[in-house]
């Protein structure tokens, strides 16, 4: 549910609503049925973490075309809409970053989120016929961090602007982890540029992998990426209740890397942005290299792994006990099967007491036939 509290904090942020007919015209295209596992759910396996942590309390704001709130797989903590068009994710973009994100967990649905605990707000900044994006985004990121967000998901690249920068700089001093992804290279482009806020200092940037794990050709090598996520053949939640396939973009990976960065904070709550950005860094694994950073984030190592240069016994945090873990998810030692000892013991005893009685007898005969089975004298 989304909480009053919030709401009115943002009302300051919010423009006047466009006209009914502008707030209708949302279209995005048609999803489809879930069905099958994308190669980027099996690669992370994000089930396997959730024993440590699910991200549970963190609050990741999504920074985006605004989030389908009838998704069933999907719950917001808070909503702001900055385009004055309503709530709607008329692209699908923001709601297919969500369910990478923090997507529930629902038996028989093979798609699931990195961090279902985590807190989601959704910042609808996208408007392709506004010419004020840039200025959007700053404001939803001065928002997210004064809203006490602790990772910021940016699928958002644009060029390298004073304003952009301050904001970015304001939600690091605020101990947010703001991750950013590394954009995209389009044939007509030419020579690539780096793209920001990724290639800000502080910044998670993330460029995007196959899945043979190797650097996406339309990946952004120029940014300054920090790690890889999956960016093709990826398949997410979409507006309707629906799901897309074969999702391809740096936009897609960042949100992997945010889901994983959610997962961190739960279990290290001690560790500040930069730590935690340097944790992800460090167990990452795969293809590494320009415009790769460290390879392929890895969830497991980053909420497990012990790392030389982190403070000696830090604390860590479980998931509370309230957090639902799908069934399987943790393996349980069967139960012991006492009959089973029992005649096992009988067996190995039965056993040791027949190789004893072999071993006399080896003796006994061959001394009995030389005496002509005759019985010996007591000396």
């Amino acid at each position: 549910m989304i909480g009053r509290a919030f709401l009115a904090s943002l009302l300051a942020l919010q423009v006047p609503l466009a006209p009914a007919a502008a707030r209708e015209a949302c279209d995005p295209p048609r999803g489809v049925m879930q069905s099958g596992e994308s190669w980027a759910q099996k690669r992370l396996d994000p089930k396997r973490v959730w024993s440590l942590s699910t991200g549970a309390g963190v609050r990741v704001a999504i920074i985006d075309s605004g989030v389908d709130l009838q998704h069933p797989q999907i719950r917001l903590a808070g909503r702001a809409d900055l385009t004055g068009t309503g709530y709607r994710d008329c692209l699908g973009h923001g709601t297919a970053v969500a369910g990478i994100i923090g997507a529930q967990y629902m038996q028989g649905v093979l798609f699931y989120g990195m961090a279902p605990g985590a807190r989601l707000l959704s910042y609808k900044q996208t408007n392709a016929e506004r010419s004020d994006g840039l200025d959007l985004l700053v404001r939803a990121i001065k928002s997210a961090a004064d809203q006490g967000s602790k990772v910021i998901n940016v699928s958002i690249a644009t060029s390298d602007q004073p304003a952009l920068k301050a904001a970015v700089e304001y939600a690091l001093a605020k101990d947010v982890v703001i991750v950013a992804a590394a954009g995209n290279v389009k044939d007509e482009d030419g020579t690539p540029l780096p793209d920001y806020p990724a290639s800000y200092e502080g910044v998670l940037a993330v460029g995007a992998a196959g899945p043979n794990g190797l650097l996406s050709e339309f990946s952004n090598p120029k940014s300054s990426v920090a790690v890889l996520g999956p960016g093709q053949g990826v398949t997410s939640t979409w507006p309707g209740g629906s799901y897309y396939k074969d999702l391809r973009g740096t936009s897609y990976a960042a949100p992997y890397v945010s889901g994983v960065a959610a997962l961190v904070r739960a279990r290290f709550p001690t560790l500040d942005q930069a730590q935690v950005r340097q944790r992800i860094i460090a167990t990452a694994d795969g293809a590494t290299g320009v415009g790769k950073g460290a390879g392929m984030v890895n969830p497991m190592q980053a909420v497990s792994a012990v790392l030389p240069f982190e403070p000696a016994g830090a604390p860590v945090v479980a998931p509370p006990p309230a957090s639902p873990l799908p069934p399987g998810t943790v393996a349980k030692a069967p139960p012991v099967d006492r009959d089973a000892i029992d005649l096992a013991l009988i067996i190995a005893g039965s056993a040791l007491g027949l190789a004893l009685l072999v071993a006399v007898a080896r003796v006994m005969i061959p001394m009995g036939r030389r005496r002509g089975w005759r019985p010996g004298r007591a000396e």
